[in-house]
């Protein structure tokens, strides 16, 4: 039996993960995997005696089992926070608001931009910001100062057209990944860090971790001085500094293969994925908010999850397990 490493030998490196896993899960279920992209791995058909179906990376879903009602209706950060309000599960909720006038006559008032800064004045002029239709963490941060939010206005509106404004919340960060009704695995989210070498800064170690997140089309996180380190100080070498903010694995982030201290967080996570109509779905959670052992909140819930973090974590049968599920909702095992 081959292992999952031995599928990802001898690709390139911007091979997706997900077609590496399709491509394992495949091989161990006795389906066809059918490269229809020059070896790319962006495009892949999967391919049983009676019927092929087929996948693609990028905004592509992995999991067709889900609705496109209700993928599209998660990728929509404020959507989904109302329809989980409505069903009983409390999320950060938040305001949105479009950055251009395109399209202005088809929307309600007061989410323009200039709705967004006085709203931005009524939390104080801090908040947690974030695309609206955004992934990945990309230019998810807090904002402090009505200067600062004006400048990320006008960096972010080159790359989306709305926005999510929410308080600052701070707890321990959790996801949850589900198969229906089942708790496949829970991480413990941490934030990404920079490992120091006795040598550079740590101003100088984040722009080298900038300059890695925008060769991987990401904004670059925004810290300044007024920490309890200076951005001067030099790091001794095999010191790490952790990086404010968000904690996502494309961002740098890590995930940890660990359950959430009460079993409440695995019913919150059940009646998020209920109330959009989702059959698989990563709900991000903070627990713990404010120091209150009983306190948690959905953050967001993804639609299209990756799990690399199974890969890392030496989970083959897990990734199985995942991939089982989508060919047999699609008719291509178990028929």
């Amino acid at each position: 039996m081959r292992s999952l490493e031995d599928f990802r030998s001898g690709k390139p490196s911007s091979y997706p993960d997900q077609s590496v896993c399709a491509e394992y899960a495949c091989a161990e279920l006795g389906l066809t995997f059918q490269d229809i992209d020059g070896g790319t791995g962006l495009a892949f058909g999967v391919a049983s005696p009676t019927k092929t179906i087929h996948f693609g990376a990028g905004r592509c879903s992995w999991y067709p089992q889900n609705s496109a009602t209700a993928s599209t209706l998660a990728s929509d950060k404020y959507f989904t926070n109302i329809i989980l309000e409505r069903a009983g599960a409390p999320t950060l909720g938040g305001e949105y608001f479009f950055l251009r006038d395109r399209h202005r006559a088809h929307r309600p008032a007061g989410h323009e931009r200039e709705d967004a800064l006085e709203h931005f004045r009524k939390l104080g002029a801090s908040a947690f910001v974030k695309p609206l239709l955004g992934s990945r963490g990309d230019f998810a941060q807090a904002i402090h100062g009505e200067a600062s939010f004006r400048s990320y206005l006008d960096e972010v509106a080159q790359s989306y057209d709305s926005i999510l404004i929410q308080r600052i919340v701070s707890g321990t960060e959790y996801r949850a990944f589900l198969l229906d009704d089942e708790i496949v695995y829970t991480a413990r989210k941490y934030p990404p860090s920079i490992l120091g070498d006795g040598v550079r800064s740590i101003g100088d170690l984040l722009t080298a971790h900038n300059a890695a997140l925008r060769s991987r089309g990401l904004s670059p996180v925004a810290v300044t001085a007024g920490r309890d380190t200076s951005l001067d100080f030099v790091l001794p070498k095999g010191e790490r500094w952790d990086i404010p903010g968000r904690m996502n694995l494309s961002a740098g982030g890590t995930m940890v293969l660990e359950a959430p201290p009460s079993e409440a967080a695995f019913t919150l996570a059940r009646k998020a994925t209920r109330a959009l109509g989702l059959r698989v779905a990563a709900v991000d959670m903070f627990t713990d908010i404010g120091g209150d052992a009983n306190a948690m909140r959905i953050i967001e819930v993804n639609s299209n999850p990756s799990i690399r973090l199974l890969a890392q974590s030496g989970r083959s049968d897990l990734i199985l397990k995942i991939w089982h599920h989508t060919f047999s909702a699609m008719g291509l095992v178990g028929v």
